[in-house]
């Protein structure tokens, strides 16, 4: 993996936008991060981290990403981090974008905008960029693939940390364990103890579980066995609980079923007793019911005796009710004719209230005679009613003249303004016609121009594109021409080595007393033999047939190469030799002017229908300001008329009206008379009428009520019944006699009268015998259904304690043999003498080589003084595998690393760092790291250790490495050249970049 280049904006205490060319520091192998206290130097890792993993070391990482964000950067800059790097042999480069809280575009207040990332791959065969994905899931997914480190390995392996490398070496085996877990990925060694501890516990749960499910029924089966049933104590997993258990269900079996027959029996003769003590009941209740039955009828006699009194009233009430049913008639017409009277009287004291006092003694003939005579007054108001309106029609037409007036004077003073403007406006629509018409004219002459310009262009073009076609051409029927003569020259050699063996491929044809082909001779005493070198036939006619193949091609590739010759001669004929961006930019000056000239002379239809328009609006305007005139002088003849008109119509008015405000007024006063009149008198009528048929109506009343019996009319009425007071009477007469015929014919009965002479019935004695049998059957039928259920339940709990024995012997199997793989894995069993759990074991192999790797640095930073040792010691009571020692040759003495000076402890942990670093890169698939990071601890080296110290970082440029050393060292800042400065400001850091 490379860096290239990282781009940050609004980035930690960067408040704007920075660069860093990683390119030209990494030229010379070693460059210095350095800056003041706070300036920002970790918060450019912490860029190259988040660009590469989303998200920044340790606890610097805060609330989705918007802890990232500079406090220095202005509200409307979002903060971004783009890094270009290499990684894999691909050229990458990815952006992310933090959540950004904005002010909103619109109104006030702000608004989240979501995270983004960009992911794009330098194409070189294409020379650009090409866009990979938009997604954080994937870009996370395909960076950490590539480099195939977590992030926190990437800060420990790229991002040197030397503070947690010196506190590794002081650390104990746990913080080490927790450390080399995290970078070496151990988890999955974890999680087989873990598995194998789960397996270790599940397993035993199941034999625990199996023998208290084996004892949970075996005390089911002593509750069902009605404590008959012996156990031992027994606790799950001791010996001898199955065959206890057996014996003890078997012995339960037996007695159970012997208790169901004798069950059984009993119920069969409690069954008996229950049916004679049913028999017997149903005897004495028919016994109750018919002495019942003639008691009830004597208390119905005599409520009926008490009754009889209110029975003879009720039929004495009934037949006055069918009497004054005939006087009904006469009532109802009475009290219709009474209320007719009385809304009549209503009626024209309402009529006579409204009118004078002068009426109130009025008969009906007078109101009538006084209503006609108000209805002729107001005929007599229709001609001055049609003078008013005459009247009110004259002032809206003397208003209409003044509207009239007012708006002509508008109109001549509209026209006079128009037209004061009128010679102007012509002149300049005339102007823009002439310019436009001028335009047209340039338009037609540039037209006939660009169209030749348009094909010299294309001729250019393809006089280029040929040109560059035909060196192709010229290539290829060169290299064409070449292979033929190749192919001719090897099949002349072919041929000519055939016919310096053609006597021996003659000689192969030869046979013993047959003619020779050549000379004709039949003796053959030495005949040729073919060589090593020899060719056939076959061979010879094959590399012919490649010349010929070739010859053709060679023709083909010179027929192509003339016709792009001819195509390329046209082409520069049309053409000519201006280079073609010469004539495609004399083109675009033609189109250029040409669309101008169209532009304007499209303007030349609107200018001349403008001054139409124009010249239209001249004549109506003065046409306008002529009828105006004429329509002044009209006006003054009509407006006599008018006013003489309205003079004599409001004399005659005048007259007409009286004291009232209008004619209308007046008529309405004499409508509103006329009616009131009217009505009284046809009220007054109504009454007297009414008075007549009322007095008619009392004598016919009087007369039916003597006809039908009774003394006066009201006597009548109140005998008279209403059709629910005759129901309801009606109703109790009927039930009367069916009570009197019911009781007595239960009374004339001979099984009841027979019953009523016997003692009476003891039904509480005979229902408690028949109660006490059914409670013996009940109690004999659950004494027998308990047996059953025992003896099934039993049988359940047997079969169930049998199945359960035979599968829990696999399962105690299982769980002793996983017991021992679970404590050999934890380091618990006595086989694990060291007592190394498997994930210690796995990490101890990687200390072992991290250790390894790291003292080849280490002996050359201490001059070959000091040697890093893997120890597999136990510490304390601790478990041992994790140990890590430190080997003086000076003293020849192994001693703990915590025993390291501060200079010694800095190079021994960036030996360490640096060891660590190549391994965890072998264990993610041999990544190359082309860019490391080493952060403080150089200022405790002295001058000496410090230059081995830098001639170790140096030597790993042979790998064409670049090493960024993160330091406050001014003595740094002499011995190397290429450095980046971060510089801390009020308004945010910035970065100065210096060069090898």
């Amino acid at each position: 993996m490379r860096l290239h280049r990282l781009d940050i904006t609004a980035f930690g205490p960067f408040g704007g936008s920075q660069s860093v060319d990683f390119d030209a520091l990494s030229a010379a192998g070693l460059f210095l991060l350095h800056g003041p206290t706070g300036a920002g130097k970790t918060s450019v890792l912490d860029a190259v981290c988040y660009a590469l993993y989303g998200s920044v070391p340790g606890a610097r990482q805060s609330g989705q990403g918007t802890g990232l964000r500079s406090d220095h950067a202005a509200p409307g800059t979002r903060t971004s981090v783009t890094l270009e790097l290499t990684v894999a042999g691909r050229r990458l480069e990815i952006t992310r974008q933090p959540p950004w809280e904005r002010p909103k575009k619109r109104g006030t207040g702000t608004t989240v905008d979501k995270a983004q990332t960009w992911l794009r791959e330098y194409d070189a065969a294409a020379g650009s960029w090409r866009d990979r994905s938009r997604s954080h899931q994937e870009i996370g997914e395909e960076i950490t693939q590539l480099l195939g480190m977590s992030r926190e390995q990437f800060c420990q392996v790229v991002l040197l940390p030397q503070g947690d490398f010196a506190r590794f070496l002081r650390a104990d085996a746990e913080a080490r364990g927790k450390l080399l877990g995290r970078l070496f990925d151990t988890q999955r060694f974890a999680d087989v103890e873990k598995r194998l501890a789960d397996r270790r516990r599940a397993t035993e749960a199941d034999v625990r579980d199996g023998d208290a499910a084996l004892l949970a029924d075996a005390h089911r089966m002593q509750q069902a066995a009605g404590g008959a049933l012996d156990l031992p104590e027994l606790a799950p997993g001791d010996p001898g609980l199955a065959d206890a258990v057996l014996s003890a269900a078997a012995v339960a079996r037996s007695t159970a079923r012997e208790e169901l027959a004798i069950a059984q029996s009993r119920l069969a003769a409690a069954e008996s007793a229950r049916a004679a003590a049913d028999r017997t009941l149903d005897d004495v209740r028919e016994l109750a019911r018919l002495q019942r039955r003639f008691a009830e009828a004597r208390q119905r006699a005599v409520r009926l005796q008490e009754r009889a009194d209110a029975h003879r009233e009720a039929q004495t009430r009934m037949e006055r009710g069918r009497k004054a049913e005939a006087v009904a008639p006469a009532l109802e017409l009475r009290d219709s004719a009474d209320a007719e009277h009385r809304r009549a009287a209503d009626a024209e004291a309402r009529a006579r209230a409204a009118l004078p006092e002068r009426y109130a003694d009025a008969s009906a003939a007078g109101l009538a005679a006084d209503a006609r005579r108000a209805a002729e007054e107001l005929g007599g108001l229709e001609s001055a009613r049609r003078a008013e309106r005459r009247l009110a029609d004259l002032v809206a037409e003397r208003d209409g003249l003044d509207r009239q007036e007012r708006a002509d004077e508008d109109i001549l003073q509209e026209a006079d303004a128009w037209l004061a403007g009128w010679e102007t406006t012509r002149a300049q629509l005339r102007s823009r016609i002439e310019s436009a018409q001028e335009a047209a004219g340039r338009a037609e002459q540039l037209a006939e121009r660009r169209e030749p310009a348009r094909r010299r262009l294309a001729a250019a073009r393809e006089r280029d594109r040929l040109a560059a076609q035909a060196d192709t051409a010229e290539r290829q029927a060169l290299a064409a021409a070449h292979d033929a003569v190749e192919a001719r020259a090897h099949w002349l050699d072919l041929k000519e080595q055939r016919l310096n063996g053609i006597a021996a491929e003659l000689a192969a044809n030869l046979v013993a007393g047959e003619p020779c082909a050549v000379c004709g001779a039949t003796d053959h005493p030495a005949p040729a033999r073919k060589d090593a070198a020899h060719v056939d036939r076959e061979t010879e006619e094959r590399a012919l047939a490649a010349c010929q193949r070739a010859e053709e091609q060679r023709a083909e590739h010179e027929r192509r190469l003339a016709a792009v010759r001819e195509a390329l001669a046209g082409a520069t004929a049309e053409a000519g030799d201006a280079p073609a961006d010469d004539l495609a930019r004399e083109a675009e000056e033609l189109e250029r002017r040409y669309q101008q000239a169209r532009a304007a002379a499209s303007a030349l239809h609107a200018a001349q229908e403008e001054l139409r328009h124009a010249e239209q609006e001249h004549e109506r305007r003065t046409a306008a300001r002529q009828q105006a005139a004429v329509r002044a002088a009209a006006r003054v003849g009509h407006r006599e008329r008018l006013e003489s008109e309205r003079a004599a119509l409001e004399e005659e008015l005048a007259t007409a009206r009286g004291r009232a405000e209008s004619v209308a007024a007046r008529a309405a006063q004499l409508e509103l008379m006329a009616a009131r009149l009217t009505e009284a008198a046809e009220a007054a009528r109504t009454a007297e009428d009414t008075a007549q048929r009322l007095k008619t109506a009392d004598a016919r009343l009087a007369d039916a009520a003597f006809r039908a019996g009774f003394d006066t009319p009201q006597a009548a009425a109140d005998a008279l019944l209403d059709d629910a007071a005759h129901r309801e009477l009606q109703h109790r007469l009927d039930a009367w006699q069916t009570e009197e015929a019911a009781v007595r014919a239960v009374l004339a009965e001979a099984d009841t009268a027979a019953a009523a002479g016997q003692p009476p019935a003891d039904l509480g004695a005979a229902e408690q015998a028949a109660a006490e049998a059914e409670r013996r059957v009940r109690e004999a039928a659950s004494a027998r259904d308990a047996a059953e259920r025992r003896c099934a339940e039993l049988d359940r709990l047997s079969a169930r304690a049998a199945t359960a024995v035979r599968r829990l012997a696999p399962l105690r199997e299982e769980y002793d043999r996983v017991a021992r793989l679970a404590a050999l894995a934890a380091g618990t069993s006595a086989d694990n003498e060291r007592r190394m759990r498997l994930e210690a074991y796995v990490l101890a192999a990687r200390l072992e080589q991290v250790a390894a790797a790291a003292t080849v640095r280490l002996q050359r930073m201490s001059s070959g003084r000091y040697t890093l040792v893997h120890s597999d010691d136990r510490a304390g009571r601790g478990r041992s595998g994790l140990g890590l020692h430190v080997v003086d040759a000076w003293t020849g003495r192994e001693r703990d690393t915590a025993t390291l000076s501060g200079g010694e402890t800095f190079f021994a942990s960036l030996a360490l760092a640096l060891g660590l670093a190549d391994v965890v890169t072998d264990e993610a698939g041999g990544v190359r790291l082309d860019t490391l990071f080493i952060d403080e601890g150089f200022g405790s080296l002295d001058d000496q250790t410090l230059d081995e110290v830098l001639d170790v970082l140096d030597s790993l440029r042979e790998r064409d490495r670049s090493v960024g050393i993160v330091s406050h060292v001014p003595d740094l800042r002499r011995r190397i050249h290429a450095q980046l400065e971060v510089v801390k400001g009020r308004t945010g850091s910035t970065l100065r970049q210096r060069g090898h």
